[in-house]
C-alpha cells in the first residue's frame, strides 16, 4: 500500500479494523490530545467508529460513520500525528510520518486473534467498565486516569451502573430518529446526570439535549463548568425550581431523584404533560400522606409513628404508580440503592404505553385512595387527565 487513504480503504471499507491508535503529536501542546484510539461499534444496528481523544486531563469521544471516520483519521495523520497502528486479523499496519511529511507503511504479523467486539458492554456486570478511563468518572474522582476505580468510590461506581442498567432496559421506548430532550429535576452533584449523558451520547450514539435543574447556584456552576471541561456539548445545567420550569413544551425523559414530598409529584405532573416517553423517579420525604392517612382498621399500624411513616411512604408510591398507569404508562417499582445510602431506595420507572384498561385501573385506585382517606397531590394535579366517578 502506497498511502494512508489506500490503507484506510482496505481496513475500513471491508470492515477489517479491530482497533487503531493514532499517536505522537507533531507539536507539544497541552491543548492537543496525546493519542486517539479508534474502535468499531454498533450504534442502533449500524456500524460506526468511536474515536477517543486522550488529552492530558480528559478523554473526549466522537462516534462517526465509516466515511466520516476515514476522513478524520486521514486528517489526523496528515496534520496532527506522526504515527498510527492499525490492527486487523490478517495483519498489523504501522504508519510512520516523517518531519517532511513522507509516509511509510509497514506490514507486520497480526497481534489480534479475535475480531472486533462491536458491543459496548464486554462485561455483563456493568454498563460502564473498569480498566479504561471514563472521562467524567475521572473528573468526579471515581476513577483514576488509568481507569481504575478508587476503593473508596466503588460503591458509587456500582450505584451508577445500577442506575444505567435501569436506563438500558427502557432504550426501546425512546425515539431514535431525532434528538432526545431529557430533564433531570433536582440534579444535585449530578453523578447520575453525567453518567446518563455519557451512556446515551458516547456509548449508544444518541443525539441529546440534557438539562440538569437545581436550586443551588454553586452546585450548578460547578456542574456546568465540568460539562464544558468534558466537552459534553448537549449537557447543560440551570438554576431553577421544578414548579416554575417551562423551558420546553415536550420532553422525552424526565428524571427526578430525591425531590422532597410533593416536589416529586410536581415533577411527575410535568413529565405527563410533556408526554415523556420515560420517567425515572426516586421519591423522598412523603409527608403529605403521613398527615392524611386515616383508617380505623389500620389503627394498630398507624398508632406507631415509625410504622405510619414507612406505610405512608409505600402507599404514596403505590398511588403515584397507579395514577401513572391510568394516564397511559406502564409503571414498575424497583429497588435502587441511592447515592446517599438513605432508606429511600424505591425507584419508580414508567414507560409510555397503550392498551391498558383505564376503567379497571381507576376503580382499583379509587378504592385504595378512599380506604386510606387520602387526597393525593398528583391526583388533583392531573384531574383533567383522569376519569371521574361518574365516567366509570
Amino acid at each position: 500500500m502506497q498511502n494512508i487513504n489506500e490503507l484506510l480503504d482496505a481496513v475500513m471499507k471491508e470492515d477489517q479494523l479491530i482497533t487503531a491508535t493514532i499517536s505522537q503529536p507533531r507539536r507539544k501542546d497541552s491543548e492537543i490530545y496525546g493519542k486517539v484510539a479508534v474502535k468499531p461499534v454498533m450504534l442502533r444496528n449500524e456500524l460506526h467508529y468511536q474515536l477517543a481523544y486522550y488529552y492530558e486531563k480528559k478523554v473526549t469521544h466522537d462516534n462517526l460513520s465509516p466515511k466520516e471516520a476515514q476522513a478524520q483519521i486521514a486528517k489526523l495523520l496528515e496534520d496532527d500525528m506522526r504515527q498510527g497502528l492499525f490492527c486487523t486479523l490478517e495483519a498489523d499496519y504501522q504508519v510512520l510520518v516523517s518531519k517532511k511529511g513522507k509516509t511509510a507503511i509497514l506490514k507486520k504479523p497480526p497481534t489480534k486473534k479475535q475480531g472486533p467486539d462491536l458491543s459496548h458492554n464486554r462485561k455483563k456486570t456493568y454498563v460502564l467498565e473498569e480498566g479504561e478511563p471514563i472521562s467524567f468518572l475521572v473528573e468526579l474522582g471515581v476513577m483514576n486516569d488509568k481507569g481504575r476505580v478508587l476503593a473508596a468510590k466503588y460503591d458509587k461506581f456500582r450505584q451508577i451502573n445500577r442506575f444505567l442498567e435501569m436506563v438500558r432496559d427502557i432504550l426501546p421506548a425512546l425515539p431514535k430518529e431525532r434528538k432526545l430532550t431529557i430533564v433531570d429535576f433536582g440534579c444535585g452533584k449530578s453523578y447520575l446526570t453525567f453518567a446518563l449523558y455519557h451512556y446515551l451520547a458516547v456509548q449508544e450514539g444518541f443525539e441529546l439535549n440534557v438539562v440538569g435543574l437545581d436550586l443551588k447556584a454553586d452546585v450548578i456552576e460547578h456542574c456546568e463548568s465540568l460539562a464544558r471541561t468534558l466537552d459534553y456539548k448537549g449537557l447543560h445545567f440551570r438554576i431553577g425550581d421544578i414548579a416554575d420550569y417551562d423551558e420546553f413544551s415536550a420532553v422525552d425523559m424526565v428524571i427526578t431523584l430525591h425531590a422532597c414530598d410533593t416536589a416529586t409529584d410536581a415533577a411527575l405532573e410535568k413529565a405527563v404533560r410533556w408526554g415523556a416517553s420515560a420517567i425515572l423517579s426516586v421519591p423522598c420525604c412523603q409527608h403529605e400522606m403521613f398527615s392524611q392517612v386515616q383508617n380505623d382498621v389500620l389503627e394498630p399500624l398507624l398508632s406507631h409513628g415509625i410504622l405510619k411513616e414507612r406505610f405512608s411512604a409505600l402507599a404514596t408510591d403505590a398511588i403515584r404508580a397507579k395514577l401513572l398507569d391510568i394516564v397511559g404508562y406502564k409503571t414498575q417499582l424497583l429497588e435502587f440503592i441511592d447515592m446517599e445510602h438513605t432508606p429511600k431506595n424505591i425507584l419508580i420507572r414508567a414507560v409510555k404505553s397503550n392498551g391498558q384498561d383505564t376503567k379497571a385501573l381507576w376503580q382499583e385506585y379509587e378504592a385504595f385512595r378512599n380506604f386510606l382517606g387520602a387526597s393525593p397531590y398528583l391526583e388533583n394535579a392531573l384531574r383533567d387527565r383522569l376519569p371521574s366517578s361518574s365516567q366509570v
